[in-house]
């Protein structure tokens, strides 16, 4: 168990990452905080990739390397006024700390940090390597910074620190970003039979999606899922001009084993159908390209296609985990993430064994007055320790 002195310690380092705005392209005051506070905790050895991940290592001696995972950015606050907390003052209230990211997920990233450190300052372990690391661009696109840590440091297994009420995830969906543009031709408004409409042709695949796409189900994750999330005509606006092109973006969820061609093909056979009953239907399909800035300067580019995994509850690692979480007296029960987390690219591309497991609920994450309760970020701090203990 944590110490008062650890807790307080804690508490504090918690404040002072909420307190570093660090929107996605914008984690450099954190980053830093984080570099600093690795080297003055006795890490090892602390670096800063091309896309400012950082990430802090301790050798114990010969053994596995384990990664403790959390991103440093957090979404925006889009209205300051409608919280009582200021978003970026960490203050505490009620056994709260209140703040934007801190469930999301500052507190389990400065609670890994400071495990990893009091396990090596117990001296109590003395085999394998942890590495620690705050990963940029989380929100922006999933997995795509931490392909990154993961061939540069090539960790043997993974902890992922996204909230998950002190319970072992074994899984997730993953998700694609998928657009599809209908093309028409241009014409005056007022004679609309000389053009074709593409919006029009859109609404038509709509109905047939909503229509004829059947999800895969999964016993564990649940359903796939298809949903268009926003459409837009072209011209726009559009004034007196039937639109030549029409693009409508979906957010599909993933199962486990689903490819970008699982993604691309179902959507793209019903076009070819809809085309072969009517010539003037044509539409491209394609998954949406991800283009940011880092804080460093370099651009990070990928599809957005993460994809969905999931371990079996018997697996090594996961009995380890619980273990080593047993040992320090939680009784976790195993579930799964139901949104996506940077575990798309250490398990579902990668292979590696992952799991998620950090204190507060998902259900924090992106809320107004967003918090973290003290006695969860103390408890995620002491089973991370316990983690490293049984790895």
């Amino acid at each position: 168990m944590l110490s008062e002195a650890r807790k307080q310690e804690l508490i504090t380092f918690c404040q002072e990452a909420v307190r570093c705005k660090s929107l996605s392209g914008q984690e450099g005051l954190m980053a830093s905080l984080l570099a600093e506070t690795m080297k003055r905790s006795g890490f090892d050895e602390v670096k800063t990739d091309r896309y400012g991940n950082v990430v802090g290592k301790i050798a114990f001696g010969p053994g596995e390397t384990l990664l403790l995972e959390g991103h440093m950015d957090h979404v925006d606050v889009s209205d300051p006024s409608a919280w009582k907390h200021d978003p970026y003052g960490a203050e505490i209230q009620d056994d709260r700390i209140y703040g934007r990211g801190t469930s999301d997920m500052k507190g389990n990233l400065c609670a890994m940090l400071l495990a990893a450190a009091f396990v090596k300052q117990d001296g109590s372990k003395k085999n394998g390597t942890i590495l620690v690391a705050g990963c940029v661009h989380e929100e922006c696109f999933e997995g795509v910074a931490s392909e990154e840590i993961g061939e540069i440091w090539k960790p043997d297994c993974v902890v992922i620190g996204e909230a998950s009420n002190l319970t072992v995830k074994r899984g997730q969906r993953g998700r694609a970003e998928l657009t599809v543009e209908t093309l028409g031709k241009p014409a005056h408004s007022s004679n609309p039979k000389m053009g074709i409409n593409a919006v029009k042709k859109m609404a038509v695949l709509l109905n047939a999606l909503e229509r004829d796409f059947v999800p895969e189900s999964h016993p564990i994750l649940g359903d796939g899922i298809l949903e268009v999330t926003d459409i837009i005509s072209s011209p726009y606006p559009g004034a007196s001009v039937v639109p030549e092109r029409c693009r409508a973006t979906f957010d599909r969820r993933l199962l486990v084993g689903e490819t970008r061609q699982d993604v691309l093909g179902t959507v793209e056979a019903l076009c070819h159908s809809l085309s072969d009953s009517d010539p003037e239907f044509k539409a491209h399909v394609s998954l949406a390209i991800g283009r940011e800035t880092c804080y460093t300067g370099e651009e990070i580019a990928a599809e957005r296609f993460a994809p969905g995994w999931l371990f079996e509850a018997e697996h090594p690692f996961i009995q380890k985990v619980l273990s080593g979480l047993r040992s320090i007296g939680q009784e976790p029960e195993l579930s799964h993430y139901y949104f996506c987390t940077n575990g798309s690219y250490y398990a579902g591309k990668a292979g590696i064994p992952t799991v998620g497991y950090g204190g507060s609920l998902e259900t924090l994450a992106h809320i107004t007055d967003e918090y973290i309760e003290i006695d969860q970020l103390v408890k995620a701090c002491e089973g991370y320790m316990g983690i490293i203990g049984a790895l």
